[in-house]
């Protein structure tokens, strides 16, 4: 009897990977007499519980006892069974399982039979005993032979002769050395004994030649079970095997996938990939290999004809890749990063031009226009043996990158539509490591260009302030992240400090942190107050989220954004400051004595919490006075909380005298070794004040005779600093001023010289509206007064105060040479 399979239920079994068989070994009556450990793992009873005992117990339910003894019966009749069973396990569940019975030949007539379970519900592409378990899924032939203790065939199936060749009474109480050749049968040995000390399923492959197909070496699978008596001893080993020759070659091929996925790519460095890809197609896929980019492309830039198109140029391409079985070969036909300049006729050409593959099973090196072009090269080519060619493109977003060479010379079976097909698989994930490559390059190239043009170049304090700063972004690719400061020169010799925090990182957090940093300077250039900044700044920043949203295409502008705003004036040495959810400053006086001022948090921006929800604090801050904004990446990390921090900060900083950027350079350090989780950034600002002596004001009655007056005042002023030659230009900036305040309001007035960077005049008054200038008529009598302050000032404007409001111009310093 023929061990045929046959499917007597209608639900077919078609999974790829299952657990561990179960293996059951039944006599002619129905008992069990062997048992695995997967078994028992598998329906929950021991081989106590189950050698010895009817296998009607074990395998259909108990309650279909009659229906069993009609399966038995068709087993018998048919020479073996498979297909889905209900299998009952100890427990009581019910399991869907796979079970194919097989019938088992041993000496004489005698025969006992196999039964494989294996349940559909605990698939795993991981277990072990892969291709024996789909062959018993796929009904595909399975050798089986079951050895005893001293590994000697004691029963075995009829389609193991179709595997090895070897009749069946030729194996009985015989060894593996009879059937495979002795290396191979050594090795099958050793597994064996490890399976019977073990207990547990260990698969093995091997080679052989079977009679039907001796020319041809074919490889089998063979899992190995433990068989237990009764009393779990060793019984035996049962080995099934199966021919897996049709899919080893595809096994191969995914092994190079994997391979791939893990040695392609490891850098962004195109030449590096590029060679990366040619060492790990030699030898698997070809004995050569050579990968050549179009010039442009190691020098980060695309190239600019596409698929289908011709720049008019002979291509040129630079080897950078070159792999070979042979040393001796690796310089032909020439070395890396060597330019090669590719016939236009040549197939080369075409695939650089068209995108497609060529396939050249067998080359001929004699003739074609890439041999008539270079003989010299032609001459290596053939010196070297190749007789098979794939040139496969190398392609990314409708654009040649390159081209991949392959050649055979050792290997003599040529290339084949498989092995092309495999090598563009190959290439192609080399090309997304290539483009991926290419892309980093282009945005980081943009986000440098960012960093230049959103970040201050270098920031100045003028008068006011001595500053130093550091920024350092968690996006260390790229280089750029969502913190910004800055530094605002005002009127008055005052100055504006500025940190921020967009979250996320990179270059979408950059161009965002662009945006806020150029509205906060345009709210700067209005003189506002800190709390008054940051409302029209939240405003801002709903408007663009609201203009994102109404775009579905876009990310939302800010997700979320903090702000410290700090206006320091050196004639008062008063700072006011607010925050809008943003870390609170330190300051640390000259001794070194650190404090945290008490400031009202504020709500982030974007959130609109109110007309005007934030509060300004004003301070006082002694000559001398670090004044440090950060933001949270600076005092916030992991596991620790943010009061550990602000005290490591503050040790770093209470460095009386030391230099502002000594003291970032300390506050640096008190970061981890590792990448900063978020972008850091730190301004330092050490107050200065300016000395009275550089401060002139008066304060004038609102009446039109106090203009002459302001006059002299001023021109007296000047006269003492030395200012001589801006006497005359001063002089009308008051008058108009002064008559302005007079003409608009009716509180007293203040006139204030201001001699820093620059010199500045100051009229303030009590009036609250805003000043604007207009373009009189011919004989329109007023209008004209701020028009001229315009033009004899380098700048003007004026700022809100408590109690009015201050109208301010500036003029340029004469030079030393033109003072004298």
């Amino acid at each position: 009897m023929t061990n045929t399979d046959h499917t007597l239920l209608a639900e077919p079994v078609s999974l790829p990977e299952v657990p561990d068989a179960a293996i059951a070994m039944i006599d002619a009556e129905g008992i069990v007499v062997g048992w695995t450990h997967a078994a028992q793992q598998l329906v929950g009873y021991a081989a106590g519980e189950v050698v010895g005992r009817s296998a009607v117990h074990v395998l259909p339910p108990p309650e279909d006892a009659r229906r069993a003894s009609a399966f038995a019966e068709q087993c018998r009749a048919r020479g073996g069974w498979s297909g889905t069973v209900a299998i009952r396990r100890r427990d009581g569940h019910t399991l869907r399982m796979t079970l194919r019975v097989s019938l088992l030949r041993g000496p004489g007539d005698d025969t006992r039979w196999l039964a494989s379970v294996t349940d559909i519900g605990s698939l795993s592409s991981g277990a072990t005993g892969g291709p024996v378990r789909e062959s018993l899924l796929a009904r595909a032939p399975i050798g089986i032979v079951v050895y005893d203790a001293q590994l000697r065939c004691v029963w075995v199936n009829d389609a193991m002769e179709r595997h090895d060749g070897v009749p069946r009474h030729r194996r009985f109480r015989r060894g593996l050395k009879d059937s495979l050749p002795a290396v191979e049968a050594e090795a099958l040995k050793v597994v064996m004994r490890q399976v019977l000390e073990s207990g547990t399923t260990t698969v093995h492959e091997y080679r052989a030649w079977p009679p039907a197909d001796r020319p041809r070496e074919h490889a089998f699978s063979a899992s190995f079970f433990c068989l237990q008596g009764a009393d779990g001893t060793p019984l035996g080993v049962c080995s099934m095997t199966v021919d897996v020759t049709g899919n080893k070659r595809a096994r191969e091929r995914l092994a190079i996938l994997s391979e791939a996925s893990t040695h392609i790519g490891s850098t962004l460095d195109v030449m590096q990939t590029a060679q990366e890809l040619a060492e790990l197609t030699v030898p698997l896929l070809a004995d050569h290999a050579v990968v050549d980019l179009v010039e442009s492309v190691p020098f980060g830039l695309e190239p600019a004809a596409r698929i289908g198109t011709t720049s008019g140029r002979r291509p040129v391409l630079r080897r950078a890749g070159v792999a070979s079985v042979d040393q001796g070969v690796l310089e032909m036909p020439a070395v890396r990063e060597e330019v090669i300049h590719v016939p236009p006729t040549s197939s080369f050409a075409a695939v650089l031009r068209t995108g497609r593959s060529h396939l050249e099973p067998v080359l001929d090196t004699h003739a074609g226009p890439w041999v008539d072009h270079d003989p010299t090269r032609a001459q290596k080519v053939r010196d070297s043996g190749v007789h098979s060619l794939m040139v496969v493109p190398i392609r990314a977003r409708r654009c040649v990158l390159g081209l991949a060479l392959f050649g055979r010379s050792t290997e003599q079976t040529p290339f084949q539509e498989d092995d092309l097909l495999l090598a563009e698989e190959l290439v192609t994930r080399a090309a997304l490591c290539l483009d991926n490559a290419l892309q980093y390059a282009r945005e980081r190239t943009a986000a440098l260009a960012l960093q230049r043009d959103l970040l201050p170049h270098r920031v100045q304090g003028g008068a006011a302030i001595e500053v130093a700063s550091r920024y350092v972004p968690a996006d260390m690719d790229h280089g750029v992240g969502g913190d910004w400061f800055d530094v605002v020169e005002l009127s008055g010799a005052r100055v504006a400090l500025v940190v921020g925090d967009v979250v996320g990182h990179g270059i979408n957090a950059a161009a965002t942190m662009g945006r806020l940093r150029t509205a906060v300077r345009t709210l700067a250039d209005l003189d506002l107050p800190p709390d008054e900044l940051l409302a029209h700044l939240d405003d801002t920043v709903r408007r663009l989220n609201d203009e994102d949203a109404d775009d579905t295409d876009r990310l939302p502008a800010v997700v979320g954004a903090t702000c410290l705003y700090a206006v320091y004036d050196p004639v008062s040495r008063r700072c006011t400051l607010a925050r809008a959810g943003h870390p609170p400053p330190l300051v640390v006086d000259a001794q070194g004595g650190v404090t945290v001022p008490d400031l009202p948090a504020g709500a982030p921006l974007g959130l609109g919490l109110g007309l005007v929800p934030f509060e300004s604090v004003e301070l006082e801050l002694p000559e001398g006075s670090v004044l440090a904004l950060y933001s949270d990446g600076l005092v916030e990390s992991r596991g620790e909380d943010i009061d550990v921090g602000l005290r490591r900060l503050g040790a770093a900083l209470a460095q009386p005298g030391a230099a502002l950027e000594d003291l970032c350079s300390r506050a640096m350090e008190t970061l981890s070794a590792q990448a900063p989780a978020d972008d850091v950034t730190l301004l330092l600002a050490r107050t200065r004040a300016l000395p009275p002596a550089q401060v002139a004001s008066w304060d004038l009655p609102n009446e039109l005779v106090t203009v002459p007056t302001a006059r002299r005042l001023a021109a007296r002023q000047l006269l003492e600093w030395g200012l001589e030659p801006l006497v005359t230009a001063v002089e009308s900036l008051v008058s108009e001023l002064v008559t302005n305040a007079i003409r608009h309001g009716d509180g007293p007035i203040l006139l204030r010289l201001i001699q820093h960077r620059v010199l500045t005049c100051e009229v303030s008054d009590t009036n609250t509206g805003q000043p604007r200038s207009r373009h009189p008529g011919n004989l329109d009598e007023h209008g004209r007064g701020l028009h001229l302050v315009g033009r004899l000032s380098r700048r003007c404007g004026f700022r809100s105060v408590t109690d009015g409001k201050v109208v301010w111009a500036e003029q340029d310093l004469p030079s030393p040479t033109g003072a004298r």
